[in-house]
């Protein structure tokens, strides 16, 4: 009897070790999955201010761009007002005026589109826009990340939790947590989803 007795508790011992290798594989899987986590957000991140960086660069170019397109505008307007005013002005200045007028609208022209370099204001706008809204989608996607590492790393204090007090209730409770985590990990790469008030 007392032979039974020890067997039963061996037996039981084994399986409390089989159960708490198995948590601790469990346990090994949810920290791979938090560093992924981990690394998606500090990219995100990273992304979001070379982004916005970017952007506020192009924005920089534009307004210097726009700036001077809007002094070659004073200047063109000058002309004109001296060519309507003085109508008997010698040929030659008249012919003076008139080149460095096509001159003024021809960088005019370029200052506001300049598809082969993509630095016209209407190319630098385009671009700025771009990179702001790559921001915003990188912005977007940070806080699932941060959501899902605080899922992950709750749900691993519970499993290491429950290999102490043997009990079923935390680890099923972190089981629940570590797929929220992981669907929020996962929504963070491709935002299958926008969940309101999160991203």
């Amino acid at each position: 009897m007392a032979l039974q007795d020890v067997a039963d508790a061996m037996e039981g011992d084994d399986g409390k070790k089989q159960r708490d290798r198995l948590i601790a594989v469990y346990i090994g899987i949810l920290a791979v999955i938090l560093a992924v986590a981990g690394v998606g957000g500090g990219n995100a991140t990273k992304d979001a201010t070379a982004r916005n960086i970017e952007a506020a660069n192009t924005w920089a170019f534009f307004q210097a761009k726009n700036i001077r397109r809007h002094e070659i505008r004073l200047q063109i307007s000058e002309f004109e007002v001296l060519l309507a005013s003085q109508p008997g002005m010698p040929e030659a200045a008249r012919t003076m005026i008139d080149e460095r007028l096509a001159k003024l609208r021809q960088d005019e022209a370029r200052y506001t589109s300049e598809p082969e370099t993509g630095e016209g204001t209407k190319e630098l706008s385009v671009k700025a826009h771009d990179l702001e809204q790559q921001r915003d989608v990188a912005m977007s996607k940070d806080p699932y990340f941060d959501y899902g590492q605080a899922m992950l790393q709750i749900a691993i204090v519970l499993a290491s939790v429950s290999i102490i007090t043997g009990g079923s209730a935390l680890l099923f409770l972190s089981g629940a947590l570590a797929v929220l985590g992981t669907l929020l990990t996962v929504n963070g790469f491709f935002l299958l989803v926008q969940i309101p008030y999160v991203g």
